[in-house]
């Protein structure tokens, strides 16, 4: 799915002035500048909706209708949760004093508006795993902006084309979503993930096939479809010790394995994340190669033609 291009601001220079409409966008940004909050509440919600845990599902298409309804109530909740919003008098929230409807779509701008928000703030949300990417904007309900009356059997209208354009202060744009990076492998890399009836061997394979990648919590748990997922991960007969052989180490959120990350010139894990690298002793031959020292001996990222070693021990979290 193409990102879709609209502008930051609405174009449109006859609107009014907005100065509550100001006030709600000012105070979800103070709360949130970078969107980290936002974006974690969508990933959530796809994350929910998909169980992977007990489903090995990760894809939007693997999930019932019922599931795809009920998206919007979960982005609402896990919203509501992650700034804390008051519950509004006849809207979902309040913020700022003001109430604000809360919508989501998986199309962009495409929003259901139903007849009881007119006159009020809404919070429209998009965000698709495919794409990778997620936005949100607010805009006021009148039937100025709303397609013409009758809509669906509830009452419910959407935005004119004309008003996406034109209407939408949009809060975030077109920002990454946390990936999901099941939807970014081969059908062939996938197919061997999924091969084995065992969680733990999935899980070495995940990580053989993920080289150089970061691979979020809710892939390993959705590949191991274990409780303690994240325990085989670890060394102690875990990936980490079953990879070492191969030359392979899992770098997870802990500051020394961050370190080590960025010494390399790999993507650093955040919380709850991991990458996989293979690594080869350094020789004259890697002289321009970023490299990290452990266990007492310079290190750097394999080529293809590096002999395959033992890896190294990761130090102590």
């Amino acid at each position: 799915m193409p990102a879709p291009q609209l502008p930051l601001f609405p174009t449109d220079p006859d609107m009014p002035p907005d100065p509550q409409l100001d006030e709600v966008r000012s105070a979800i940004l103070a709360a949130d500048p970078r969107g980290e909050k936002f974006g974690g509440a969508l990933r959530r919600t796809f994350d929910m909706l998909l169980d992977g845990q007990h489903t090995g599902r990760f894809r939007w298409e693997q999930l019932h209708k019922t599931e795809k309804t009920h998206a919007g109530t979960l982005v609402e909740i896990n919203l509501q949760r992650a700034f804390n919003f008051a519950d509004g008098k006849k809207m979902d929230y309040s913020i700022e004093g003001a109430d604000v409807d809360c919508k989501y779509s998986q199309e962009l701008g495409k929003w259901m508006i139903p007849p009881e928000a007119m006159g009020h703030l809404c919070l429209g949300a998009w965000a698709s795993d495919k794409a990778g990417l997620w936005s949100s904007g607010l805009f006021r309900v009148t039937e100025e902006v709303l397609t013409k009356k009758g809509g669906n059997r509830d009452g419910k209208r959407s935005l004119t084309a004309a008003a996406r354009e034109t209407a939408v202060h949009w809060l975030f744009r077109n920002e990454p979503l946390q990936d999901n990076i099941l939807l970014r492998l081969s059908q062939g890399d996938i197919d061997a993930i999924f091969a084995s009836r065992y969680g733990t061997q999935r899980l070495h394979e995940l990580f053989r096939r993920t080289l150089g990648r970061v691979v979020s919590r809710s892939v390993v748990a959705t590949v191991a479809q274990q409780d303690d997922y994240m325990k085989r991960v670890r060394y102690n007969g875990g990936s980490r010790s079953v990879l070492r052989p191969e030359g392979v180490v899992i770098l997870g959120q802990y500051g020394n394995h961050q370190a080590v990350a960025r010494a390399l010139g790999l993507p650093v894990p955040g919380a709850g994340e991991s990458v996989s690298v293979r690594l080869a002793p350094w020789t004259p031959d890697h002289a321009d190669a970023p490299w990290t020292e452990l266990e007492g001996d310079k290190w750097v990222v394999a080529r293809d033609g590096d002999p395959v070693v033992e890896a190294p021990l990761l130090p102590e979290r």
